[in-house]
């Protein structure tokens, strides 16, 4: 069973910086996709940031382009995005999701979600 597991939200004040973590256990053969997707109060939940792991390539969205970084530890099924120069509308939950998901046990090809990490960020 795979499972994701979330580290790193908490309270910054505008300016600051934070970084999350993003850890999938189970008996993962491949992942497509890492990504970061946040929903502010009240609104749907949005994509941040995605990673490519075959290539490594990576995309923002246009509100955090410049400030936020996503990364990964391949090795260990493991990824990051770094969120600097903070800003009030920051204020989210914050997801990550595993995309294309295959494992040693099944040949299904499966999405996971984390269980979200808050985010907030005062002014």
């Amino acid at each position: 069973q795979v499972q994701l597991v979330e580290s790193g939200g908490g309270l910054v004040h505008a300016g600051g910086s934070l970084r999350l973590s993003c850890a999938a256990s189970g008996r993962i053969f491949d992942i497509i996709h890492m990504g970061w997707y946040y929903q502010p109060p009240g609104k749907q939940r949005e994509l941040v940031a995605l990673l490519t792991n075959t290539d490594g390539s990576t995309s923002y969205a246009d509100s955090v382009k410049g400030r936020f970084t996503i990364s990964r530890d391949s090795a260990k099924n493991i990824w990051y995005l770094q969120m600097n120069s903070l800003k009030p509308e920051d204020t989210a939950v914050y997801y990550c999701k595993a995309d294309g998901v295959r494992t040693y046990d099944s040949s299904a090809i499966e999405d996971y979600w984390g269980q979200g990490t808050q985010v907030t960020v005062s002014s």
